[in-house]
C-alpha cells in the first residue's frame, strides 16, 4: 500500500495470510528516504510483515531508471535497508534485493539487458 496510508488495513489482512512479501522501494532521489524515515511506510511495511509471521522477504528497488541503474544508489539503498530489517528479524544476507523498473518493465520477469 505505497503512498496510501488508508489501505494498511487491506495490507495487514494480505500480509497475515502470506508465506512471502515483496517489500516495493522506490529508489528516487528524497523517496528512498522519506520511506525509510523514522515515520517512513518502508519500516512500516517491513515491521508489519515479520510482526504478522512473515518470515521470506525479497526487496525490489523500483524506479531504478531514474537513477540511471546507478551502483552506487543501489548500494546505498541496499546498505541501509539491510540495517533496518536486521534490527526487525530477518536476515538480510537471506533476503533478494532485486533492481527494477516497474514503468519500463525491467527486470521484473526476467533479466534486462538495461540493468547493467
Amino acid at each position: 500500500a505505497p503512498g496510501h496510508r488508508d489501505f494498511i488495513k487491506n495490507m495487514i489482512t494480505g500480509t497475515s495470510q502470506a508465506d512471502c512479501a515483496i517489500l516495493i522501494i522506490a529508489s528516487g532521489t528524497g523517496e528512498f528516504e522519506a520511506g525509510i524515515s523514522k515515520d517512513g511506510q518502508t519500516r512500516e511495511h517491513a515491521l508489519l510483515a515479520f510482526t504478522l509471521g512473515v518470515r521470506q522477504l525479497i526487496v525490489a528497488l523500483n524506479k531504478m531508471d531514474t537513477c540511471k541503474w546507478s551502483e552506487d544508489r543501489y548500494n546505498e539503498i541496499v546498505k541501509e535497508t539491510s540495517n533496518f530489517i536486521k534490527k526487525v528479524g530477518y536476515n538480510p544476507k537471506a533476503v533478494p534485493f532485486v533492481p527494477i523498473s516497474g514503468f519500463n518493465g525491467d527486470n521484473m520477469l526476467e533479466p534486462s539487458p538495461n540493468c547493467p
